[in-house]
């Protein structure tokens, strides 16, 4: 590629019509010239060949993805991040780059814009194989094709009559193994403590010994016992990630029998598959985070889990749970509150969608999710805090809904577990954070 071709690769912000293009931020390591390098790289992504042999057309100007910012943060590295073949060991540079992408080279088509903004072009570019996508942005023309989160935040907290506060989800345990009668009366305990969701476990599907059918009518005939007993909405939530085509029969056949939220698996049922679900469903859509760690989780290579977190709210999903705080889920706090913020942010008219960070949580570990995130939209989903708690799922309920009336009312938690036997259990279990 010449200087003169590499030029049709770049431009600056005014002079792109800003509904136009989508805008992704890449961290990339390159070697030789990193204009030349991003260059090449905008090129694989959309025309690739800009003009038929014997023509002077360019087909840049309409449909090539161009370079609006390019910054070098270091020079002359010894090496990439990884291990690349062939092996460079100089002239390698890392570099910053935001590029404009026409959205009419993909439309509103969630694979093929996945296709382009991280597909072949962009992970196979020639000098460049160290690539992470580290953000989208989307402009407000190419929002307006995508109808998102049906419920969102709102429409959730009305169905379940839970305002001014986090939702209470509750994984319930143990996950695998148990028939779909032991099941669902940990659902039902669970709901009587306080909880605002029982939920299925992300891996446990419509199997021989809990099939998904007799598991959704005996939690919905749970569910709305507990709704007469507590005076307050439940929300049973069940998985029905499968094969594309069984998701809306599982859809149907769990909804009758009384869930009402379902949960999917995004990455590995595919979004596609999610807007689909979502243009059928009258019930919560929430989504789980399986397949999306492996490519996300290197600093410098991948896509960062916030571009996922956008995607499955741009499908239509009205709950996000995320990889959440703490040690065990190896998550910077920065990553689990962006994915929040990209869950809760204005994002054109799609409503937002509920946050849930998730990972070994139990009522000591609450008031540090709240205060991390600011805000008290968001869920919270503990597994054993809940159902591992000595008193049982009603109690390590009980004791969820006691730390959050001490965070309410700026007591201290284990002042106000003095006289709350569930909390006092709670931390004499989980420990003393």
């Amino acid at each position: 590629m010449t200087p003169a071709d590499c030029e049709g690769f770049f431009a600056t912000p005014d002079e792109l019509a800003a509904d136009d293009y989508i805008l992704l931020d890449y961290y990339l390591e390159c070697s030789g010239d990193p204009r030349e390098a991003v260059a090449h790289f905008c090129a694989e992504q959309s025309t690739a060949q800009w003009h038929r042999v014997g023509s002077d057309e360019d087909l840049r100007p309409r449909f090539g993805a161009r370079a609006v910012e390019l910054e070098v943060l270091e020079r002359d590295r010894p090496g990439f991040s990884y291990g690349v073949e062939p092996e460079v060991t100089a002239g390698v540079s890392a570099c910053r780059v935001r590029i404009a992408h026409p959205h009419r080279n993909f439309g509103p088509r969630i694979p093929n814009l996945l296709s382009a903004v991280c597909g072949e072009g962009t992970f196979f570019s020639p000098g460049a194989p160290v690539v992470k996508l580290l953000d989208i942005h989307f402009p407000a023309a190419y929002l307006a094709q995508f109808p998102g989160p049906k419920f969102g935040v709102q429409g959730l907290r009305e169905q379940l009559q839970a305002h001014d506060r986090p939702i209470f989800f509750g994984v319930i345990k143990p996950n695998i193994g148990l028939p779909p009668e032991a099941f669902s009366e940990l659902g039902y305990q669970g709901w009587l403590g306080g909880l605002d969701i029982a939920k299925d476990d992300e891996m446990l599907a419509d199997t021989d010994w809990c099939p998904l059918e007799r598991r959704a009518e005996l939690l919905g005939a749970a569910r709305r016992r507990a709704e007469v007993e507590t005076g307050t909405p439940k929300i049973y939530l069940a998985n029905v990630t499968d094969e594309v085509e069984n998701l809306i029969e599982l859809h149907d056949r769990a909804v009758a029998r009384g869930a009402n939220a379902l949960l999917v698996n995004a990455m590995p049922v595919g979004l596609s598959a999610v807007r689909m679900l979502r243009e059928h469903t009258q019930v919560p859509l929430v989504a789980h985070f399986p397949f999306i760690a492996p490519f996300s989780r290197m600093e410098r290579f991948g896509i960062h889990s916030r571009v996922f977190t956008k995607l499955q709210r741009l499908a239509g999903f009205d709950v996000v749970i995320m990889p959440g705080f703490g040690a065990r889920m190896f998550t910077s706090d920065d990553e689990v509150r962006a994915n929040a913020a990209a869950c809760l942010d204005p994002m054109g008219d799609l409503l937002p969608s509920l946050p849930v960070p998730g990972g070994s949580d139990n009522a000591l570990t609450l008031a540090g999710v709240h205060d991390k995130l600011g805000t008290v939209d968001f869920g919270f989903v503990p597994g054993r805090g809940v159902f591992g708690h000595p008193h049982g799922p009603r109690g390590g309920a009980a004791s969820i809904r006691q730390a959050w009336e001490a965070i309410a009312r700026g007591v201290p938690l284990l002042d106000y577990a003095a006289e709350h036997v569930e909390l006092r259990a709670a931390i004499d279990a989980f420990g003393t954070r």
